[in-house]
């Protein structure tokens, strides 16, 4: 909406934009959906029902500590402005009288942190009240868990198998910013992939470097990818672990890969009352598969290619230019006669 003054929360992407955001969905979606075996994929609804969230968790744990500054009244999320400090000192804040408002500079006057959800809310049906009050999803991978059972059937695989899909997903982020990397809209493209318990960490560890190699080998610079391992644990993982590339505001997490445990499977199993779980014929035995995933935003991905891509050249006659040397399999434009 540039014509209305823009809004940081969204961005489109023009004819050239939209050629490079496809061709990286096909790259992903065809090295690890359609020429593999063990995976199939999958398009589930932007709008579930509210009940898949109360049992993922969302609608409980789904929220962050916002603090207000006492001078400007900005919102910002206190672990955002934390993390910040941490980085710029190299030291943890010893507390917020340290920290100063980005937006006035006042140092030290915040109101107590509360939390607010990251859920973005909808209403179906006529009447905006709690009866038909809905959720945009906030992340793909609940879709793929309520449907593993279809899957399953319609497929007939077995574990070890996964499930890709690509979309959409919404959060009500309060401090979206630096251009795309952090929007309230955003696609991503995740992989759930499913196996026996005790094998998820073999899995986990096998995904890790098969995900870092697609990376590697769009040639961009090995150097410029690192693993940021989980110290804090989400509620659901029992590993969890980043790929992260050099941004020019630092190394950030483009994908995040985490063994998720039966958890989900689990968790929507005793909410829905429904049996979700393999049968295996040689075992003669139903089990609730372990999970890891590999979760990599589109838009944090066409990022990082355009970050890498500029580039500035000093020419023989002393002037300079601009110069986007895109990867050749992700170029919108593969040859041009001018």
């Amino acid at each position: 909406g540039e014509i209305y003054g823009g809004s940081r929360s969204a961005w489109d992407y023009g004819p050239l934009g939209v050629e490079l955001k496809e061709n990286i969905r096909q790259q992903w979606w065809q090295r690890f959906v359609r020429s593999r075996a063990d995976m199939v994929g999958l398009d589930s609804s932007v709008i579930l029902p509210r009940a898949v969230w109360e049992a993922s968790g969302h609608v409980a744990t789904f929220t962050d500590p916002l603090v207000e500054c006492l001078s400007c009244h900005k919102r910002l999320r206190q672990d955002h402005l934390l993390e910040n400090f941490e980085a710029k000192k190299g030291r943890p804040a010893e507390g917020m009288e340290e920290i100063a408002c980005p937006n006035c500079g006042t140092r030290g006057e915040w109101t107590e942190p509360q939390n607010f959800s990251g859920l973005m809310k909808t209403y179906l049906g006529p009447v905006d009240n709690e009866e038909g009050l809905h959720f945009l999803r906030p992340e793909t991978a609940q879709g793929i868990f309520v449907n593993f059972n279809n899957v399953v059937t319609a497929s007939r695989k077995r574990p070890p198998f996964g499930i890709g899909q690509i979309g959409k997903s919404f959060r009500n982020e309060i401090t979206p910013g630096n251009f795309i990397f952090r929007t309230r809209e955003f696609e991503q493209m995740e992989m759930q992939f499913f196996c026996q318990p005790g094998t998820e960490m073999k899995w986990f560890e096998y995904w890790k470097k098969h995900r870092l190699a697609w990376h590697e080998a769009l040639g961009m610079g090995d150097d410029n990818y690192r693993f940021h391992d989980h110290e804090k644990l989400a509620h659901y993982a029992n590993a969890a672990t980043d790929i992260e590339f050099r941004m020019p505001f630092g190394f950030k997490e483009v994908e995040g890969i985490h063994s998720r445990t039966d958890f989900d499977l689990s968790q929507h199993e005793k909410f829905s009352g429904r049996q979700i779980k393999y049968f295996d014929p040689e075992r003669n035995e139903n089990y609730t598969p372990y999970d890891v995933e590999t979760s990599i935003g589109v838009d944090r991905m066409f990022l990082s290619v355009m970050c890498h891509s500029y580039t500035e050249e000093e020419l023989e006659n002393g002037s300079s230019r601009v110069v986007l040397k895109l990867p050749e399999p992700l170029a919108p434009v593969k040859c041009a006669v001018l």
